[in-house]
């Protein structure tokens, strides 16, 4: 009977200093490896959130879009108003395509095809201006001209006589673009 007895005293203590010193440890490791889960998980969330904020950053502060013209593509610095904003959300959506004539010796008008909030004034244009006419019409500028109007931007970095060449005599497609 001591034989039988000794054998199970023994394979108990050995559960017993399993249970209390071997599961412990386990427990340990996995609240650890869950911890250590949960902040990688944290982690990623919060560069995915902060790439969110710097992304939506980047398309609030765009204030650049691009018109291509006969091969050409040229940047425009938008303004801050409420025809620019819906301008560049229209964008996200395609091109716009504007079929603009010669108007006045100055000027190159289209019609947009849809109307804009405008928010006129009084201004006098100078070479590279673009803005709203009426709220449906888009203006580019190559000399001055003065008369109430929603400016949008400026085409950067050009000089009369470059726009003027671009522009050529006549008819004029221009394409409003995110993208070069």
């Amino acid at each position: 009977m001591k034989k039988i007895i000794v054998p199970i005293i023994l394979v108990i203590v050995f559960i017993m200093f399993a249970i209390i010193f071997l599961v412990p440890k386990n427990d340990k490791k996995e609240i650890s490896n869950n911890a250590e889960i949960i902040n990688n998980d944290k982690v990623q969330n919060n560069e995915i959130s902060n790439n969110t904020i710097i992304e939506n950053k980047v398309d609030e502060s765009m204030n650049t879009v691009y018109i291509k013209i006969n091969n050409n593509v040229l940047n425009i610095e938008l303004e801050d108003n409420s025809a620019t904003i819906e301008l560049k959300e229209r964008l996200k959506n395609g091109d716009i395509v504007v079929n603009a004539h010669e108007y006045g010796g100055f000027e190159k008008v289209g019609d947009l095809g849809f109307s804009l909030p405008r928010e006129d004034s009084n201004i006098t244009t100078s070479v590279g201006d673009i803005v709203l006419y009426q709220g449906n019409q888009i203006s580019l500028f190559y000399n001055s001209n003065s008369w109430s109007y929603t400016k949008l931007g400026k085409i950067q970095n050009i000089s009369s006589s470059e726009l003027k060449r671009i522009l050529g005599n006549g008819d004029v497609i221009i394409t409003f673009t995110l993208s070069r």
